[in-house]
């Protein structure tokens, strides 16, 4: 196992930052073999079979071409939870496990209604779903490929979630909403002009609607979050969702206005400010 290790660095080295070497590694070995992080340092000393050798080498010639790690192993890892990913949904990011993290750490008792908005993927539904067992936990998104690919992630981890399709954007044509005690949501929020600043395995592979909004609107999809949090949140329930990091008081203001006092922006482990938590009071 240490010599494919040294492989996969060795080829990639020039291309991507230690860490993110660090990161395919992990995940490489997690699909082939299934190990955790500590059954890889336990068990390094295995040797791969000529056919494990020959799909890291496919990996690795993938990889080369910017194509994501996610994509080229259809899966990855989100808050301990197996996920299936395509190009249909964003690829789960550590900044949103650092939100996850954050809402866990809030409820000393489980919210008994929660919702997420613009799931993709569902890996914040289903992480809150496993760390609270919520009666009733909810997700949406405008995607029919995305709705799909989360219900497969929500069957395969044998989590209970129901999906359905909303325009988050058009909210009110939706009949299908609930009063919750908590929303969450990661939304577009990148501008077309920080577009260039991204790299390729991101702007090439990732969907555009699930990264992207207008220069001129760049807090479009929190101004319909925010009323509508307003309308569906009980008494003292919260709202978090990631942000730019260059909107977070323009965000701050935004919930104010909505009926959200003192909104509260936390920096992810980048020291950059990343995600935001507001509470509904009447």
């Amino acid at each position: 196992m240490q010599e494919t290790i040294h492989y996969i660095t060795r080829e990639l080295k020039d291309l991507y930052p230690p860490g993110e070497i660090r990161q395919f590694v992990r995940l490489i070995l997690h699909a082939l073999r299934g190990y955790s992080l500590t059954e890889m340092i336990v068990k390094s000393g295995e040797l791969f079979s000529a056919g494990e050798r020959s799909r890291v080498s496919t990996i690795v010639a993938r990889l080369k071409m910017q194509e994501p790690i996610q994509h080229i192993l259809e899966q990855t890892l989100f808050h301990g939870l197996d996920l299936k990913v395509n190009p249909a949904v964003l690829i789960p990011r550590p900044e949103t496990e650092e939100l996850v993290d954050w809402i866990i750490r809030e409820y000393s008792h489980p919210p008994l209604r929660i919702l997420d908005i613009g799931t993709g993927s569902g890996c914040i539904a289903l992480a809150l779903k496993k760390a609270f067992n919520t009666p009733l936990t909810e997700a949406c998104d405008i995607s029919e490929k995305a709705l799909t690919l989360a219900q497969e992630n929500a069957s395969e981890n044998h989590l209970d979630i129901r999906f359905f399709k909303a325009d988050i954007l058009q909210w009110e044509k939706c009949t299908q909403w609930n009063s919750y005690d908590l929303i969450v949501s990661n939304p577009p929020y990148v501008t077309l002009k920080e577009k260039k600043l991204m790299p390729a395995n991101v702007t090439d592979f990732e969907p555009w609607s699930a990264l992207f909004v207008p220069d001129e609107e760049p807090l479009l999809f929190y101004r319909h979050i925010a009323v509508f949090a307003n309308r569906h949140l009980q008494n003292n329930g919260s709202l978090f969702l990631e942000i730019n990091e260059k909107a977070g008081s323009e965000i701050r203001e935004l919930l104010m206005q909505n009926g959200f006092n003192t909104p509260e922006i936390r920096n992810d482990m980048q020291g950059k400010p990343r995600m935001v938590k507001a509470v509904r009071n009447y």
